[in-house]
């Protein structure tokens, strides 16, 4: 069974389904140290630095060089950001090393508290402020080192490894070399991982069986000797595809194609082979069903940190359960007010006529939306190019609805949206999602967001110090304007009836992310079972067992996800408020977008802190 058929619209009823987007720069500030130092480098300290600039340096460049694919996607030319030279690695797993990780923290905390914030200038308080929320959670998140789940069937390192391989850009020969390079480690790459496993379970800390054996299952299909035989998995194709582009001669190409098909077959497939094994024996000894945190011994203390930490949210779970349930009743108003007003979108709601927006292309969409966003959005200071390209059929059933792989920083003029036709219909939901992965959503934020890093010539590290809340938070905020976009495209079209579908459509969608949300919190937070949550879930109009049962479990091997998005999404429209308080009739659209790319990516409490003392 498909593990996202809870993600469909119309299982439950609604106009839009959930969006899952992959991010791919895999080495966020100290999020490997979460996981007991998955980086490989927790017993290396930073050289002792005599300034508040060189010490982040110091650590945005150690950070970097842990992981030549995180660093690869996030930089495209790292000599000028000063790093010249690194080793070509991928982050492998040390054996017991959490308490290394640990004491690493421990003495970058200190070294960190060694710098007066009121020596520094006003662009380096921010920075500090910045990175002293994430070390001090990073700090506490590093004593639950096996809580962490790497190889989740939901959002794992096996299905994404393979998507970032296929789009590693090649931009030079040592590209290539070092793409081949990262290729031959995947099999001590996995198997470390695969340690990591053994330790969490030896700890009593292991997935469920089903989880394991639906990592497993995808290790089988993710790839597989025929179609390696074949010819026709896509890491091969891309492979070729993006050789061509560089000035090579034959020979060099079919030099590379035939070291390139020797790796896939003796390294990638074995690791694959070896880690569905490993899994599966571990599978026999773990506990059944699905488990929330609370299952685990302090779950209930790492929930609350790890919340914290993603979401980039200041309230405590207690203050956000409060807010997810007012916004749940604002929602239910809303489409109850809709619909006693304009009882004549009923038949429209019925056919859904509403879905067709007259736009086919993905191509129309962005058009559209850019066209659209024109005035609320600032401009973007350079063109920016985007591909829209299909989910590989071997990843289509593990994969998001879509995603967008994030540009270097200091190259966004190409960019890929990826969309799985097999979970992303056409139509209303097709746009929506466009908005979301691209104009004004992830793309669009990227590509700000890296000219003002860019600009700010130092303390690169701000990079690395955002939070999944404020990225994802973004998507959802530009999304619900989708709606509102897509409501006037048809207003245009004379098409009243279907113009309000929309905007019930877009309160359909916000309340059920939000009780998708409360969700999380229920289960992780409160250790509610599968009962508890199928009988809150009835006052809201979702009864469909299998459904739920499905639901249960994604949220389970996904803690935190659907705050990341709903929870980001509530503290940006609580920072407009505040924006509108604070600006008055200064106060438009624009100047808070402008004003929320250019401070983050950060965490929302120095968002708040920022907005008042400098907005």
């Amino acid at each position: 069974m498909d593990r996202k058929k809870h993600l469909s619209a119309k299982q439950f009823g609604v106009a839009c389904g959930i969006l899952v987007v992959v991010t791919v720069v895999l080495c966020l500030v100290f999020s490997s140290l979460h996981k007991g130092g998955l980086t490989g480098k927790v017993d290396m300290m930073l050289p002792k630095e005599d300034s508040f600039e060189e010490f982040c340096q110091a650590l945005y460049v150690r950070e970097m060089t842990a992981n030549t694919l995180g660093l690869h996607y996030s930089l495209a030319h790292p000599e000028n950001f000063g790093i010249s030279e690194y080793p070509v690695t991928l982050p492998l797993y040390v054996p017991g090393s959490e308490e290394a990780a640990a004491e690493s923290l421990d003495a970058l905390w200190e070294e960190f508290h060694g710098f007066s914030r009121e020596d520094l200038s006003s662009e380096d308080q921010y920075a500090y402020d910045c990175l002293e929320r994430t070390l001090l959670l990073s700090t506490k998140l590093a004593e639950f080192p096996y809580y962490g789940d790497p190889l989740s069937p939901t959002q794992g390192i096996q299905e994404e490894l393979p998507i970032l391989l296929s789009e590693y850009a090649f931009l030079s020969r040592k590209d290539v070399e070092e793409y081949l390079t990262l290729l031959a480690q995947t099999e001590k790459y996995f198997a470390s991982l695969l340690t990591y496993e053994v330790e969490k379970a030896n700890a009593g800390l292991s997935p469920s069986s089903d989880s394991l054996r639906q990592t497993a299952e995808q290790c089988d299909e993710i790839i597989t000797r025929e179609a390696l035989e074949q010819g026709t998995h896509f890491l091969q194709t891309s492979f070729e595809e993006r050789l061509r582009e560089l000035s090579l001669t034959e020979a060099e190409v079919h030099a590379y194609v035939a070291k390139h098909e020797s790796l896939l077959v003796r390294v990638l497939l074995p690791a694959y082979e070896e880690l569905k094994n490993g899994l599966l024996l571990l599978a026999e000894q773990a506990p059944e069903g699905s488990l929330s945190l609370t299952s685990y011994p302090n779950g209930k203390e790492y929930y609350a940190l790890l919340l914290a930490s993603i979401t980039g949210s200041g309230k405590t779970p207690e203050e956000i359960r409060q807010l997810l349930e007012q916004t749940l009743s604002r929602e239910l108003k809303a489409i109850r007010q809709l619909t006693e007003k304009y009882p004549g979108c009923l038949s429209s709601l019925r056919s859904r006529s509403y879905e067709d927006l007259g736009l086919t292309r993905e191509t129309q969409m962005l058009t559209d939306l850019q066209e659209r966003m024109q005035g609320l959005y600032p401009e973007l200071p350079q063109k920016v190019h985007v591909t829209v390209k299909t989910v590989s059929p071997n990843l289509r059933p593990y994969c998001a609805p879509a995603f967008y792989l994030t540009a270097p920083i200091d190259d966004v003029s190409d960019n890929v949206i990826y969309v799985n036709p097999s979970s992303t219909p056409q139509g209303l939901e097709l746009y929506v999602t466009l908005a979301h992965e691209g104009f004004p959503g992830h793309l669009y934020q990227n590509a700000f967001s890296a000219d003002n890093l860019l600009s700010l010539k130092h303390n690169h590290l701000r990079q690395l110090c955002g939070c999944g809340g404020y990225l994802e938070g973004w998507a959802l905020y530009v999304e619900q304007n989708a709606y509102d976009f897509a409501s006037k495209l048809l207003a245009d079209q004379d098409r009243a009836a279907d113009a309000v579908c929309v905007q019930i459509a877009k309160h359909e969608r916000s309340l059920r992310l939000c009780l998708f949300a409360l969700l999380d919190l229920m289960i992780h937070y409160d250790g509610a079972s599968l009962e508890e949550i199928t009988k809150f879930t009835s006052v809201y109009g979702v009864t469909d067992e299998e459904g739920l049962a499905a639901l249960y479990a994604y949220i389970c091997q996904t803690p935190c996800n659907y705050p990341k998005y709903y929870l980001g999404y509530l503290e940006i429209l609580e920072l407009r408020e505040t924006a509108k308080t604070l600006w008055g009739d200064t106060f438009s659209a624009e100047r808070f977008h402008r004003f929320l790319l250019t401070w983050g990516p950060a965490d929302f409490v120095n968002l708040k802190n920022v907005l008042e003392n400098h907005g």
